[in-house]
């Protein structure tokens, strides 16, 4: 089943959860889908987030004798309801190496005629994605005849579409200008226009494609029976095929300024490829869940977990990179000088940005971070305002794991 469909404007929105899905269909997309092991611990870990199988603590106050448990996270990059305060602290922490300049927003797309390779290779691919993408933008850069210097570029992989079929492309965010080789001078870019699209799309149509190509020659794209992706033929008439299309890359500039560009930028680091809000309804024949201006799409609920873990990313794969200016070995110099030029210095911190880690039960330190962020002081009894609450741990009682992949 699949289908797509306007979803009715009053239409009334229950409170609908993955792990439900999961709970009781994921047994039938084992028996009829190999799941790597990434894609297993995900299901699992989202199947147990915020249960008592993960523990947690009890909240209880002194005073008037209101409780509340809370169950501890799973942590996974995969869950949807993990990421909001994460997403957060990633945005606290960046807005120190937000450069003072505009910024423009270039997305780069993998065509469709390549997403069959990303399904079996999706590490090479991804890798890709991210190369070519910040080669064809580094290389426009340093171009004397087009800005001549040095960019600052953040970038982010997606992988899905709206319903949740293949779509990998990343999310770039660009400065507004560079940095000159000797250090000395920043140099703007017009606060409208980056580099031509179709110069981008060119550059970047090549590099990838010759990635592809010289992987292929090296039999890095062999399928899983040992034979190779495509044959030679095969391969020179598809170069051709793409090499004829118009790839779909394109560059805007965010709105607001250089703070702002952070919480921007921020809508697109820790999405994952559904979150629950999206869903309209389940039931055992069928998930349905929102699209774009109002749309809706139907389907099983085993493709629905099929389509869902395509998106589980290969270990210790980092979706969030910084390239140029940005890039970690240019913090402590190039990057520090472009801010002397552009405005007062500011710290820059060098810490690794994105959590590549599937899993953890530990929600501790957390809590600081929360009150830190929100005001959320979780000391203070919200039904009679005292500061006299306190915490009493929960024991570990997960369920036996899921079971493992075939």
């Amino acid at each position: 089943m699949h289908r797509c469909e306007r979803e009715s404007s009053g239409s009334q929105r229950q409170r609908l959860d993955i792990a439900d899905i999961i709970r009781v269909h994921v047994e039938a997309l084992q028996k009829l889908y190999p799941l790597t092991a990434e894609q297993t611990a995900a299901l699992r870990d989202i199947e147990r987030c915020r249960t008592a199988a993960l523990g947690g603590h009890l909240d209880k106050c002194k005073t008037c004798g209101w409780s509340q448990p809370s169950y501890n996270s799973c942590r996974n990059r995969s869950c949807p309801k993990c990421q909001a305060l994460r997403q957060a602290v990633w945005i606290e922490s960046r807005v120190a190496r937000t450069l003072a300049t505009h910024h423009f927003h270039a997305v780069f797309t993998l065509p469709a005629e390549l997403r069959p390779l990303a399904q079996l290779h999706p590490a090479f691919v991804y890798k890709q994605l991210f190369d070519c993408a910040s080669a064809t933008l580094m290389e426009l850069g340093r171009d004397p005849k087009r800005l001549g210097a040095e960019l600052g570029i953040t970038i982010v992989l997606h992988t899905w579409a709206r319903n949740l079929s293949l779509h990998p492309h990343v999310h770039c965010i660009v400065t507004g200008g560079g940095l000159t080789a000797d250090g000395c001078e920043w140099k703007h870019a017009r606060p409208d226009f980056l580099f031509p699209v179709a110069v981008m799309r060119k550059l970047f149509r090549g590099k990838l494609l010759d990635a592809v190509a010289k992987a292929n020659a090296a039999g890095k794209l062999n399928r899983s029976d040992g034979n190779p992706w495509l044959g030679p033929t095969e391969l020179r008439r598809m170069i051709r095929k793409l090499r004829r299309l118009k790839w779909v890359v394109y560059c805007k500039r965010p709105f607001g300024g250089p703070t702002q560009v952070i919480g921007y930028l921020g809508q697109y680091t820790h999405r994952v490829a559904i979150s629950n809000s999206r869903l309209v309804s389940i039931d055992h024949h069928a998930v349905t869940l929102r699209t774009r201006d109002g749309g809706t799409c139907t389907l099983e609920p085993v493709e629905f977990l099929r389509r869902f873990v395509t998106h589980v990313l290969p270990p210790r794969f980092v979706k969030i990179r910084h390239y140029g200016l940005m890039a970690t070995g240019n913090a402590k110099k190039r990057w520090q000088q472009a801010a002397e030029l552009l405005g007062p210095a500011q710290p820059c911190p060098d810490e690794p940005d994105d959590d590549t880690s599937t899993s953890s039960s530990q929600d501790d330190d957390w809590q600081s971070v929360l009150h830190e962020l929100t005001g959320i002081d979780v000391r203070r009894c919200p039904q009679c305002g005292e500061m006299t609450v306190e915490r009493e741990p929960l024991p570990d009682t997960r369920a036996p794991p899921l079971a493992e992949a075939a």
